[in-house]
Order: C-alpha cells, then structure tokens, then sequence
C-alpha cells in the first residue's frame, strides 16, 4: 500500500505519527532510548493504535524496540494485531536488516518500513528496497551530538547524520526518520534547529523524532516549512498534547 509522504516545503500539512514502541509485547516509552528505562503505557497496543485512529490520525508509528537489539522482529505478534486493528497506514522500524524481513513486513499490510542499522551497514540493501518497494522505505537516522547510532542506539558511529541522509538521495527513499536520541523521551523538546538543517541539506522529506512534548513543538516544527512529519509518544500518553487539537492545529481534521 504505497503512501506518498507530504511535503512541507510544497505546502503540504506536516503529519503527526503517533508511537507506539513495542517492547515485550507492550506500548512503553524509553528514556533517553536506555532499555532499562522503560514506561509502560499500555498492554494492548492494538487498542491503542485504533485509538489513535479514531482520534484523526492519519498514521501511526511503530517500533519493535526488542528487535532493534536482536537484529530481527521480536514483536510480531503484537504489530500484526495492530495492522489488523486498523485501516491507516502504519510504519515500523526495529530489526529489519534483510530484504525477506522487508517483504515478509510489506506483505503483511505495512505501508512503510523503516531501515536504520542497515543504513549504516548495508547501504546497498536500502537502495535495492527502495526500488523494488517504490514508496515503502525510509531511512531512519537515530544520532548523538549529530553522530549516527545503531543497532538499538547501543553502538554510536563516525557516520554524520548529514552525510549518511546524502548519501540516499538518487535511492528513492520514501522519507527520512531524524530522531535525537538526548532528546526521546525525556520532554525537553526537539532539536528543531538540527532537523531543520538536515530537511534543508536533503530533498528527501524529513520526520522530526525525539522530545517532542508540547503542541508548541508540533508548531515550531511545522513552522520551518521544510519538515514534513512529526512523531510523538510520551506527550501523548501523558496528555501533555492534547491529540484532537493538534490535529486541527496541524490541518489534519
């Protein structure tokens, strides 16, 4: 189910993806991505997702948190409730590293899957995906201090967030992930100017992550112009965003 992701720079409104981090089968938020820290929010992620649904969402966000350590899909169960569950459109990241995890995931009822490690690792995997799957791979950046980590953020790289976006420019990628692993989950707000700079240096279409936690933020974001999605989960389980208003604020209702 190829979906096409709006972007800001051509007017389009900037869409808010709801998480849900999936971890032993649950809907938790880390801090700061450290495992050891986690929340629980929920032990159905399936209502969840439908709630979110329900509300306007016109995506969802989803991460196998236990498959991003592993290497492979640890939460399967969980997300195939979810795609179940709902008619939206649902992307995941987290131990996707080989082409029949992509396809296994696509044909499933994914719309988009999300290859971080490999990114790194295995550049060549992305590009072969993006041009047999048009429209149903992002690349997700998760970075500290503007440096690329992998492998369930446990292993920092050289590799500069900037430099690794460029490098996927011709591949056809459907859309850049950036998250600020200092800012997940701990509520300070995102580093706009950082996403801001790495949406201007791509023509990929960039997702901000990480700390955002205030309908302020969505705005801040969506007022650069040049970022055309916004993923958020702490913020909207603790009801520090109040889904339904940022949803009208950001034109989605």
């Amino acid at each position: 189910m190829p979906v096409q992701e709006g972007d800001n720079r051509k007017g389009s409104a900037m869409i808010l993806y709801p998480a849900i981090d999936l971890k032993d089968g649950q809907c938790v938020r880390l801090l700061r991505g450290d495992m050891d820290k986690a929340t629980v929010f929920g032990t159905d992620p399936a209502a969840q997702a439908l709630a979110f649904q329900q509300a306007g969402c016109k995506w969802i966000h989803l991460v196998d948190l236990n498959g991003a350590f592993a290497g492979a899909p640890v939460n399967s169960a969980a997300v195939e409730a979810i795609l179940a569950a709902i008619d939206v459109p649902a992307q995941l990241g987290g131990g996707i590293r080989d082409m029949a995890t992509i396809e296994r995931w696509l044909d499933k009822g994914l719309a988009r899957v999300i290859l971080g490690t490999v990114a790194v690792e295995d550049p060549d995997l992305v590009r072969d995906a993006a041009r047999a799957f048009p429209a149903q791979v992002a690349v997700g950046i998760d970075a500290r201090e503007g440096r690329v980590a992998t492998k369930g953020w446990a292993r920092e790289t050289d590799v500069l967030v900037t430099d690794l976006a460029r490098r996927f420019e011709d591949a056809g990628v459907a859309a850049v992930i950036y998250t600020d692993i200092n800012r997940d989950g701990a509520m300070q707000g995102p580093n706009i100017a950082a996403t801001e700079a790495l949406a201007r240096a791509v023509t990929i279409p960039v997702i901000a992550s990480g700390g955002v936690s205030s309908l302020a933020d969505l705005v801040a974001l969506q007022h650069t112009g040049v970022i055309s999605g916004a993923i958020s989960g702490r913020a909207l389980y603790d009801g520090a965003i109040d889904l339904a208003a940022a949803l009208k604020v950001l034109g989605q209702c």
